[in-house]
């Protein structure tokens, strides 16, 4: 089945003006203007150094009241929501996920997928490559079973195994280039040559569900493991006497650190001292959403395994492990800015430009720049969203007029 890119969207205009507008930049929030042609944007500017552009009769003004405008969110780590799953085997439960998220101003979105069998994981891979190749997804993201059974969090142990360089292999083959990222334990046997696998396919290898030491990450790190999973969340704690991978991860310039920011996986003292320690620039907002995300409380799966929702905490029925989220970005990115104390230009940053450039796109998505994809959310004075524009449609009738 082939879904087309804008069918997540509404028709496409042709010409759009954004006025007396907020507009979030990454080096600040600036009043002004933004025009929109044929999905991109051609026109950014402040109102006081530029004049708003004469448009044709044919171009739609609209006036967002003073509004923030905010680029559209990049999520690299989600697995559901909206009552649907990525790892459901099911291209259209993919669909209504991405949906869910997308009315939350997720524009640019990774499915990732739970620890299974090979070939659960190959099937489900099969499902979604699909929706990458046309546009719907920017990749998949497998998240096991290649992690430690220490730190397995909400994975199944039983389905947990060393990264060997021929299921590593046969489950990139599966992808056909769809696959874009791979959480690894580096500490476990063949973990290292995994990571060396994975940098040489051009594929991001992410270190997480780790026990590994301060040393096995930072050797995983020069093999070329760019990003860190979750951090903090599942991975071997900060002691003064062995850092462990936290310490590592944040240090190295070249890491991005994704970061669950619901007020419940990491303090939010935590997340400011994140920001603090690596900048705007290598932290990412992820959601880490499951099934839950959008829906009230009650049973659902995760996987193999079966999760409970009580006021919106996804926990393990069996144990209390966090289970995912029931996050969406923009909660993420209010909770930056509201619980963390992060200013509003850097927390749009860390939702947007640097997880886009850690898949590799940013010349396309992650700021409001001349040229990029017209993909952008208009927030209110409370930061929550009042509408969302994907490659220059109006999702959902969301349009702020």
């Amino acid at each position: 089945m082939v879904y087309t890119t804008t069918g997540l969207g509404e028709k496409l205009m042709s010409s759009l003006l954004l006025r007396n507008a907020r507009l979030v930049l990454p080096d600040g929030v600036l009043a002004g203007w933004l025009l929109v042609e044929d999905g991109r944007i051609t026109g950014v500017a402040a109102t006081a150094g530029q004049p708003e552009p004469v448009v044709s009769p044919e171009t739609a003004v609209h006036d967002v009241a003073g509004g923030h405008v905010v680029p559209g969110f990049v999520d690299m780590h989600v697995h559901g929501g909206g009552g649907a799953a990525f790892s459901a085997g099911d291209a259209e439960q993919a669909l209504v996920a991405a949906r869910f998220h997308l009315a939350h101003g997720t524009t640019t979105i990774m499915a990732s997928t739970v620890s299974g069998t090979m070939s659960e994981i190959e099937h489900h891979i099969g499902e979604l490559s699909g929706l990458v190749q046309d546009g719907i997804l920017a990749g998949i993201h497998l998240e096991g079973p290649f992690i430690s059974k220490a730190r397995c969090g909400a994975h199944d142990p039983g389905l947990l195994r060393a990264p060997a360089r021929e299921d590593v292999s046969r489950l990139l083959r599966a992808g056909d280039g769809t696959v874009r990222m791979v959480t690894i334990a580096p500490e476990l046997d063949g973990g290292l040559d995994a990571v060396r696998l994975l940098a040489e396919s051009e594929v991001i290898a992410a270190i997480g569900h780790t026990d590994a030491t301060y040393a096995q990450t930072r050797a995983a790190i020069e093999l070329g493991a760019p990003v860190g999973t979750h951090v903090f969340n599942a991975m071997r704690p900060v002691h003064h006497r062995e850092p462990g991978p936290v310490t590592a991860l944040l240090e190295q310039e070249q890491v991005l650190c994704e970061v669950v920011n619901d007020g419940l996986h990491v303090h939010p003292s935590v997340v400011s001292l994140m920001f603090a320690a690596a900048g705007a620039h290598r932290v990412a907002l992820i959601t880490d959403a499951m099934v839950a995300a959008g829906m009230g409380d009650g049973e659902y799966r995760l996987g193999a395994l079966t999760v409970q929702v009580r006021d919106g905490e996804a926990r393990l029925a069996d144990g209390d492990s966090l289970a995912g989220s029931t996050l969406t970005m923009d909660s993420a990115l209010r909770n930056a800015v509201r619980l963390a104390g992060v200013p509003l230009a850097d927390a749009a940053v860390s939702a947007s430009l640097t997880p886009a450039r850690a898949l590799g796109i940013a010349d396309r998505v992650g700021s409001l720049e001349t040229g990029k994809q017209a993909d952008l959310v208009v927030l209110d004075e409370d930061l929550r969203v009042v509408s969302v524009m994907q490659r220059g449609a109006w999702v959902d009738g969301s349009s702020p007029e």
